[in-house]
Parts: C-alpha cells; sequence; structure tokens
C-alpha cells in the first residue's frame, strides 16, 4: 500500500510540474499571439500535451520481463478470451508462463496482428512470438525457432452431411485455410496434382472460415487440429472429415542474434517437458496427443482431467440469458473504456499535428519559391494517393531497419498525423484562396509585411472558412485509428474483434462499440459548431 501511494504521490508531483511548465509557456505565447482563434487552438493543444504527453511511470519489477507477442484474435485454445473475467487465456499462455518461471522472469504479453509477429519480432518490439506459429524452412530463414513446444496435424471440416472425405474430393469446391499457414501450402500443394483447381480462399482467422461455410460460401475448410477440436467437433453443424493430414510443429520465435535467449528457452521447454508440466498443460486443454506421446517419449497414463476443455465447451454450448448477456457487456465496459482512452489519445493526438503541420505545408505550397513549393505538393500527392495502411506499415516496420524506430503510439500519431495534415492542407489552401487577393495588396500597401498580413489579415480569416470540413476529417480520422491495430495497439475495433470471438456475439458487442465512437465524437461536433458561431464574421454583433 505504502509504495501505491508513493508511486501515486510521484505521478500527482510530475502532472502538477508538468502543467506549471506549460503554463509558463503558455503565458509567454499569449504575449505573441493574440488572435481569439489562436488563443483558443494554443489552449486546447497546451490541454492534449499535459493530457497525453506524461510519459507513463515504469514501476521496477521483482523480476526481468519475459515479452511474447501474440494476437488475443488467435481463437481458443491458443489465445482468447476468458468469457467470465476477460483475460487472456489458452494454452500457449500457460506456456509462455511455464517458460518464464524456469528462466525466473515474469510472462509480460503484448498484443500484436498475428502476420506482423515475425516482423515486429525483427525489429525488437518483444522478445518472442508464441502463437501457432508453424516452424518453416521459409520462416527459419528469418528467425530462429526452439524445439518444438506442439506438434500436430491440419484437420479437414465440413459441414454436416458432406461427402467430402479427403483431399482428392476437394477439386473443383470452395476451400477455406489461415493465411500464410501449413493448411494453405497443402491445398496449393494438391491443387497443382489434380485435375481442376481447388478454390483456396485465406482468411486472417480460420474461424472465419467457418462462418463462410454455414453461409454458404465454402465447401470446406482445412485448420489446425486443435481449431477443428475447439470449433467444429462438438458443433452439430461440422463434422471432421477424414484423418488428420500432414504433421506440422509450433516453435518460439526468436530473433537470430539472440543465441544466448534461444538457448535459455530450449533448456526451459525441456525442463517442463522432463517434469510434466508440458504434458500437464496440454492435458488440461485435451490437446496431448499421439505425436506429442512420441516427441516427449512419454506413453505414461494420466489422471489430469481436460478441466479448460470442458470449460470451454461448457461457455459455448450454453446459451446465454438476457441477465446473463446484460452482465457479460457490462463486464466488457472497462476494456472498451480502455479502448476507448487509447483511441481518443491517439486520434486527438494525431489531429493537432495534422492541424499545425498541414497550414505550413499550405502556406509553403503557395507562398514559397517553386522548389519548395513543389515539394509541398509532391508531398500532397504522394500522401492523399497511398493507402494509410502502407504508411503505418512502412513507419512502424521499414524506418527501424534504417535505425529510426519509434513505440506503437509514436508511430500511429505521426502516421495518422502525417497523412491527415496533407488532406488539412487543401482545406487551409482552399480557405486561402478564398480570402480576396485584394486584402494581401491592401494590407502591403499600408505598410505592413508580407508575413504579417499572412499573420493578422491572411491567416485568422482563413481559419474561421475551414472549421467544417477540419471537424469532418477529425471524425474520419478517429474512425481510421481502427488502423493502428496492425502496429500492435489495442484501440476500440481490436477489442471488439476480440470480445465478438469469445462468443460470437457481434451484433451486441457491434451496438456497444457504435455507440462509444458515437460519444467520442459528438463533444468534438460540439465544438466545431459554437467556434463556426464565435468566430463567424457575418454572426458577429456588431458594437455601435
Amino acid at each position: 500500500m505504502y509504495e501505491l501511494m508513493n508511486n501515486f504521490i510521484n505521478f500527482r508531483s510530475i502532472r502538477r510540474l508538468s502543467y506549471l511548465m506549460i503554463k509558463k509557456f503558455q503565458e509567454y505565447l499569449k504575449k505573441k499571439y493574440t488572435s481569439g482563434l489562436s488563443s483558443i487552438l494554443l489552449k486546447l493543444t497546451l490541454i492534449f500535451a499535459i493530457l497525453f504527453s506524461i510519459p507513463e511511470i515504469s514501476y521496477s519489477q521483482k523480476k526481468p520481463a519475459l515479452s511474447w507477442a501474440a494476437d488475443a484474435e488467435g481463437n481458443a485454445p491458443f489465445i482468447f478470451k476468458d468469457p467470465t473475467n476477460m483475460n487472456n487465456i489458452g494454452f500457449e499462455v500457460d506456456i509462455a508462463k511455464a517458460i518464464a518461471d524456469e528462466l525466473f522472469m515474469e510472462a509480460l504479453f503484448v498484443q500484436n496482428q498475428w502476420d506482423g509477429l515475425i516482423p515486429g519480432l525483427q525489429i525488437m518490439n518483444y522478445d518472442v512470438a508464441i502463437n501457432g506459429i508453424e516452424i518453416t524452412p521459409e520462416r527459419l530463414s528469418e528467425v530462429n525457432f526452439s524445439t518444438p513446444y506442439y506438434i500436430t496435424h491440419v484437420q479437414l471440416v465440413v459441414l454436416k452431411g458432406s461427402k467430402i472425405r479427403c483431399l482428392s474430393d476437394l477439386f473443383g469446391k470452395d476451400v477455406g485455410c489461415l493465411k500464410n499457414s501449413y493448411a494453405e501450402r497443402v491445398l496449393l500443394d494438391t491443387a497443382e496434382r489434380g485435375p481442376t483447381a481447388i478454390r483456396v480462399k485465406s482468411y486472417e482467422g480460420e474461424v472465419n472460415a467457418f462462418q463462410d461455410m454455414l453461409n454458404g460460401r465454402l465447401d470446406a475448410a482445412l485448420v489446425d487440429a486443435p481449431i477443428a477440436l475447439y470449433y467444429a467437433s462438438w458443433n452439430p453443424e461440422f463434422q471432421l472429415a477424414g484423418e488428420g493430414i500432414g504433421e506440422m510443429s509450433y516453435g518460439v520465435a526468436i530473433r537470430k542474434s539472440d543465441t544466448l535467449l534461444l538457448r535459455n528457452i530450449n533448456n526451459a521447454l525441456a525442463s517442463i517437458g522432463s517434469k510434466g508440466k508440458l504434458k500437464d498443460i496440454l492435458m488440461r486443454w485435451n490437446l496431448w496427443n499421439q505425436s506429442m506421446r512420441k516427441y516427449l517419449n512419454d506413453y505414461s497414463e494420466s489422471n489430469i482431467p481436460p478441466s479448460e476443455f470442458k470449460k470451454y465447451l461448457k461457455s459455448q454450448g450454453k446459451a446465454k440469458t438476457f441477465s446473463e448477456r446484460m452482465q457479460g457487456y457490462y463486464d466488457s465496459l472497462s476494456l472498451f473504456g480502455r479502448a476507448a482512452l487509447t483511441t481518443i489519445q491517439i486520434s486527438v493526438t494525431s489531429m493537432i499535428i495534422a492541424i499545425i503541420l498541414g497550414l505550413v505545408i499550405a502556406l509553403i505550397r503557395i507562398y514559397s519559391p517553386p522548389p519548395f513549393s513543389k515539394m509541398a505538393t509532391a508531398y500532397i500527392e504522394l500522401i492523399r494517393g497511398t493507402p494509410l495502411l502502407i504508411q503505418l506499415y512502412f513507419i512502424y516496420y521499414v524506418l527501424p531497419t534504417t535505425g529510426i524506430k519509434f513505440t506503437p503510439f509514436l508511430a500511429a500519431v505521426i502516421g495518422l498525423g502525417l497523412n491527415y495534415a496533407a488532406y488539412e492542407a487543401e482545406n487551409y489552401r482552399a480557405g486561402l484562396f478564398s480570402v480576396p487577393k485584394g486584402q494581401m495588396e491592401a494590407a502591403i500597401s499600408l505598410g505592413m509585411k508580407r508575413r504579417q498580413a499572412l499573420r493578422f489579415i491572411i491567416i485568422p480569416q482563413a481559419l474561421r472558412l475551414v472549421i467544417p470540413p477540419i471537424t469532418n476529417d477529425f471524425i474520419s480520422l478517429l474512425k481510421d485509428s481502427s488502423l493502428v491495430s496492425v502496429i500492435t495497439m489495442v484501440e476500440l475495433t481490436k477489442v471488439y474483434m476480440q470480445l465478438s470471438l469469445v462468443d460470437y456475439d457481434f451484433l451486441g458487442n457491434g451496438i456497444i462499440v457504435a455507440l462509444v465512437y458515437l460519444l467520442l465524437g459528438l463533444p468534438f461536433v460540439k465544438m466545431a459548431k459554437y467556434a463556426e458561431r464565435r468566430f463567424s464574421v457575418d454572426k458577429k454583433r456588431v458594437v455601435q
């Protein structure tokens, strides 16, 4: 309790000191920038600087952290949300903790998109990646892998009553699988040898393929055996077709340079294997199979029940009452609240950057000599002509290879800010052009310099005109912030997907997240309407 109070006091002291420093800075700037609109923008900037720019206090840990990355949308039994308390659970969560315990370390989970786990590992965002990553020659050329912690196969899943029994029955059919997986390679290799094509459809998650089968878009799905066990084996609408196909191994992905960590993790895996801890984990999740018996040379009987598997089946097979569903929504509000705070932090900070940088770019484009104006024009066209998602990938994954590395939050803010700055620059350009040229000429004829005319005459009038489009752009940016989940940020849309995959309640959770987005945007719409009334020239009262 003493440590918590001390940390709280330190946090309040740091925030108070930061506030006083920013207040002094505000008083200094007020002496130079006195226009009403500039003052409003300045106050907003300072407020958000106080709220969002103070770094989080890092508390010392008793044990060193072993940061491991996975995608919490990885589905059961790998890693998923516990329906009862919304914590991350899964057999890989247990294995990561067992490895960390053997190394006398604390397992620290890092959320990352599944297809970005290896790139994120290479730019040192975390120590290891554990998320059903198959050991393949292609991946071995990029990263090292530990000895396998689980060996399994792929399983063909079809609708109940289907005549499909094996791979040869798939020719001419639509078949779903996980993108960049062993199942996808099996299907593509089979298609090359067949008389007719197999129409392979790749998904971000195998569970989506099951839903498409129910919707009549797929004839079958080839998935990892654990996924088939947890999502299809008990479901009366599906059936497992034939025996398991092939064999694949999951390993802990580690950077090529971390040879000592690789050795330590291999030793930890050997230790939990010899002590029976690995078998216990797999037994509880009903994943102990013949391949693991052979791999660990353990054919002994065990009395450990598949408790986690039974718990999962109970949560899936039971139809929730209205009160239970409402209670589930209530329990998830804290997750939505934290995600909403992240979303608003990213959106507001990015928009401040976009507003300020957009004005600078617009002024350079209109009033600077040709070399600089052309550069500004090229920036606007380049940013507006390329997808925001690609820009985020470039900032987060490509720049670190050149020595420029940002935290996920900074990468998200910079990516969104730079992107929307191009759009704001065009808004400003339209506003500046709407001010009659005669006003600049009149100001210069009265002895004002061009810089003074822009500052006191042209820009204030232009800013009044661009308030409505800036507001619209902020609402768009608020929604586009959902894209930052690809660079490990857990915001509203990511939390929505994680919670919806627990019990497939996309409707209820979707209504909640839509309302949260609406509530986040409404205050800024009100602020914009106030600013329009406050700074509208034709609505100002003329004092006699």
